[in-house]
């Protein structure tokens, strides 16, 4: 099981010495990849229920909109740290696909796919946040077979000489989108959520399942209506990438093992270091606890 970090990119503190600190400091203890998350926009109060607000012990609202907690463009921070790295994979935890445009976003992906070397991995999440939608001038309805739509979209881009794509959604009129990803067919896209709908866009066009604020007992029925999902369309588990956080949730070597056992393929820990110099000591201790000294990478599982 590998070892990955979602360190969030707050605007706040993200300098440039701060980013080129965490590029650095995960390519030197071997973290396997470098997740960023997306919210454009952060609101004081919201009628929308934050879906961490419960473990997080908050009253539905998003922790930090005051003091400026809006995180960096995923795709401007991880294009940063595409020239900084040579090894370490970057990734999105999550962007919200449906409030987005489909074709930049698919440029952006390959781009830094591109700048990367083949090192990119594209997280997508439906979203929560009627709010956000609405300031993004995207339709909260029918969000989930948007997403899909705008999914088959991008691979369209990705993959295609000349892209062509039409549902009731988008209408993708032929034309020729460059660069192409260097990964083939395309960078894996790694599909957020946790409702019967996500499991059956995931066995329908994903390449994994990224969750957060799930332990391994929680996540086990989840896994079987993914499982029969997958069932349905010939696939299997070991088809895609199992990607996990135990955020908010305290992690320790226990759980790790735990998250093995049901067979997460990357254990991701998630921290909000505020400075370069709390961060590199940070990444150094999470490393000393979690990564497996004879295998760089991956997880300590005892």
């Amino acid at each position: 099981m590998k070892l990955g970090l979602l360190i969030p990119l707050i605007s706040r503190y993200a300098t440039p010495r701060f980013i080129r600190t965490l590029g650095a400091t995960a390519e030197r203890l071997n973290f396997h990849t470098i997740w960023v998350g997306e919210h454009s926009v952060m609101f004081d109060q919201q009628e929308s229920k934050y879906p961490m607000a419960e473990s997080l012990g908050t009253d539905g609202n998003m922790l930090g909109a005051r003091e400026g907690r809006v995180e960096l463009c995923p795709f401007t921070a991880l294009a940063y740290l595409a020239g900084i790295t040579t090894k370490v994979r970057l990734g999105t935890a999550t962007i919200v696909m449906p409030q987005r445009n489909p074709v930049y976003t698919a440029l952006e992906t390959a781009n830094v796919d591109w700048l990367s070397n083949g090192r990119m991995s594209l997280g997508v999440g439906v979203g929560w946040c009627k709010e956000e939608f609405q300031v993004m001038g995207a339709p909260f309805e029918n969000r989930g077979q948007r997403s899909g739509s705008y999914v088959e979209v991008m691979k369209r881009l990705w993959c295609d000489e000349v892209s062509a794509y039409k549902d009731e959604f988008y209408d993708l009129l032929p034309c020729r989108a460059y660069p192409k990803p260097v990964q083939k067919p395309h960078p894996p896209v790694i599909i957020a959520g946790h409702v019967p709908a996500t499991f059956r866009r995931i066995a329908a066009q994903g390449d994994g399942w990224w969750t957060i604020d799930n332990t391994p007992e929680q996540l086990k029925p989840q896994l079987e209506l993914l499982k029969a999902e997958l069932g349905k369309k010939s696939r299997k588990m070991s088809d895609l990438a199992f990607v996990a956080s135990p955020y908010p949730h305290k992690a320790d070597l226990k759980m790790v093992q735990e998250y093995a056992e049901i067979g997460v393929t990357e254990f991701v820990l998630m921290a909000y270091p505020e400075t370069p110099e709390s961060l590199e000591g940070l990444l150094e201790e999470l490393a000393r606890q979690y990564m497996d000294p004879n295998m760089p990478g991956m997880a300590r599982l005892s």
